[in-house]
């Protein structure tokens, strides 16, 4: 099973650090498209991502086109505040690849245009509100598809207990 989690041009650097643990818990792959707010290199996120860089799958792009002649996802779907159709709505498949724009202004419309309006979706919230933090938006993404794909990969048993 591959997820793809692809953060178009993210700028924050620990929500990314979450997304690459995120990432190493699940067995997704993670994609970046640059430019970045920030180098990999930086404290922060390393902080947030911990050790856990080296358990991930995390690959690095000029373009949003050369993700895609790259990776070859079965599809793109795109995550916005602004799609009619809700995330459970949409029947995950392997190789679907889960895009996300950036934290301060989310996927420009000539990105949410060059696909299906089926292919663009949104987590339901209450109204008033703007939306959610981009490493909670994509967890809660993942594991929806990773749900209905039925968790492939994962343990299959309880965890070790503690010695305390």
């Amino acid at each position: 099973m591959t997820l793809h989690v692809v953060l178009y041009q993210p700028e924050i650097p620990p929500n990314t650090g979450n997304v690459i643990r995120l990432c190493a818990n699940t067995g997704v792959a993670l994609h970046l498209v640059h430019p970045l707010g920030f180098l990999m290199d930086d404290r922060r996120l390393r902080r947030a991502g911990l050790d856990y860089h080296e358990f991930s799958r995390v690959h690095e792009y000029d373009s949003l086109e050369t993700f895609e002649k790259s990776a070859r996802p079965r599809r793109v779907v795109a995550l916005t505040t602004r799609a009619a159709r809700r995330l459970h709505q949409m029947r995950f498949a392997d190789e679907d690849a889960l895009l996300f724009g950036p934290e301060t202004r989310g996927l420009p419309d000539s990105v949410l245009e060059a696909l299906p309006v089926d292919r663009q979706l949104r987590i339901p919230m209450v109204p008033g509100v703007r939306s959610l933090n981009l490493s909670n938006a994509v967890a809660v993404t993942v594991f929806e598809a990773w749900r209905q794909l039925g968790f492939p990969g994962a343990s299959s048993g309880a965890p070790a207990a503690s010695q305390s």
